[in-house]
């Protein structure tokens, strides 16, 4: 299998591309941002600049003095050795004054009304202002200009270490981004490495909680309930294989004896017919051991379907009674039901219903004694069925009471044996109950009897449906 980056190093990847995102936008904005500044101190310099001017001008032309205007200008430009650049136009495109830096290369005539711009004359940049006055009726263009090339200078060296330190900027903040990275999936690996350790011989280790408070802490909580849930699984699937072995251990041991029994001697049809009376009983209870092992495996695995349906639970009722009254009979047990008149309806499986209910009632009948009682209930509150089946039994005790729902639990192995019962009713009682929605409840006391509570959740049924 290819081997991927470590979460680490791609951490630091995706931190190097915003690093590098964000130093290059901070440059540009830095570099951009000084060269508008100093085409601003510029501006404002020759704006300046062009008010001197254009108030000398004004006073001088209004005289008709141009020999004092020359003389001033040029003592102002002597002045701003950085802005002594300065052009007059007169309204036929006549240079009346020009200052001795452009004497060789004069400004280009102006074609817009005060703005700056940037241009180059004999290779040298200049920033340009330019604005028009109005002199006894005439119009006359001024241009006042500064050299900027020193200040490109100072921006290019400022460029130039920006495209020496950013680079190393990136290099230093990626190999930080690297280290903190590593320091804070460091416990990661630990849990990693302890997970790794982790097999199915030793479950019961569990990862070391920092105590952080952090993602960290509740990554290893979660796994360690994780690791909680797998072995309280395996150890389910581990006594659920050691109790169904030992379970179909007995009866197959016994089939084997009576049949080896039979072989050693020559028998009477009479032997043989009882001997196979016996084995067909056991092959019998066999089968429903096997039975109920794969309705419990299949409902573990999620792979056991409930077909749904509209259930009248009063006709499900009656018909369980139905089956369960030759076993009453049979033991001398009276069975009494109390049923509503009106449906009591619910969503279920009718079929595994029947059977939840036949687990009850049947076990009520095995532990009642000759002559005793089995009630069934039925009432509706708060929105849920509640069925009730009551015995007068030889009851629960009270060490026994909560391992009842245990898989081949028998409170009383001796006598289940006898009765032919695996330990697996409740079991698949409670998980009927509970895969409707519902629960099942037991009250009882030893020697007192006991009642069994289901709790299944009532529905709407359609008016088109009858009782």
């Amino acid at each position: 299998m290819r081997r991927s980056l470590s979460i680490g190093v791609k951490l630091t990847a995706w931190y190097g591309v915003c690093m590098a995102g964000a130093l290059c936008t901070l440059c540009i904005l830095a570099f951009y941002s000084m060269r508008q500044s100093i085409h601003s101190t510029v501006d404002e310099q020759l704006q300046d600049r062009m008010n001197a001017v254009r108030q000398a001008v004004n006073l001088s032309l209004q005289t008709g003095n141009a020999d004092a205007l020359r003389s001033e200008l040029d003592e102002d430009s002597e002045l701003r050795p950085q802005i002594d650049l300065l052009q007059i136009w007169d309204d036929q495109g006549n240079v009346i004054y020009q200052s001795t830096p452009l004497n060789a290369n004069g400004l280009p005539p102006p074609v817009a009304e005060s703005h700056s711009i940037t241009m180059w004359i004999s290779g040298e940049p200049v920033r340009v202002l330019q604005s028009s006055m109005m002199v006894n009726d005439r119009v006359y263009r001024v241009q006042v200009a500064a050299r900027m090339e020193e200040f490109y200078k100072a921006l290019g060296r400022f460029r130039t270490r920006l495209l020496i330190f950013a680079p190393l900027a990136l290099l230093l903040a990626a190999s930080l981004g690297y280290w903190i990275s590593r320091r804070a999936l460091a416990p990661v690996d630990h849990i990693t490495q302890a997970a790794q350790k982790i097999s199915a011989h030793n479950l019961s280790a569990r990862l070391i909680v920092s105590g952080s408070g952090d993602e960290l802490q509740r990554l290893a909580e979660t796994l360690n309930q994780m690791l909680q849930r797998i072995e309280a699984a395996l150890d389910r699937v581990s006594r659920f294989s050691a109790d169904a072995s030992h379970e179909l251990r007995t009866p197959i041991t016994v089939m084997r004896t009576r049949a080896e029994l039979a072989l050693r001697r020559p028998r009477t049809l009479a032997e043989n017919q009882h001997t196979l009376e016996q084995l067909h009983t056991e092959l019998v209870q066999t089968s429903e051991l096997l039975d109920n092992l794969m309705l419990l495996a299949r409902a573990d695995s999620g792979a056991e379907h409930l077909r749904f349906v509209p259930a009248n639970i009063e006709h499900v009722l009656t018909d369980v009674i139905a089956q369960a009254s030759a076993i009453a009979n049979e033991k001398q047990v009276s069975l009494h039901a109390a049923l509503p008149q009106h449906p009591t309806w619910i969503a279920g499986d009718r079929q595994l219903l029947q059977r939840l209910f036949l687990i009850l009632i049947d076990n009520a009948v095995k532990y009642t004694p000759p002559l005793g009682q089995v009630s069934i209930a039925l009432a509706a509150e708060d929105g849920m069925t509640i069925i009730s089946v009551s015995d007068t039994g030889i009851g629960i005790s009270r060490e026994d009471l909560p391992h009842i729902f245990d898989r081949f639990y028998r409170a009383d192995k001796a006598r289940s044996r006898e009765l032919g019962g695996a330990g697996l009713g409740l079991s698949i009682g409670r998980w009927i109950a509970e895969a409707h929605g519902g629960s099942v409840h037991v009250e009882s006391q030893s020697g007192a009897g006991s009642t069994f509570k289901v709790v299944l959740p009532n529905t709407k049924i359609p008016t088109n449906i009858h009782a």
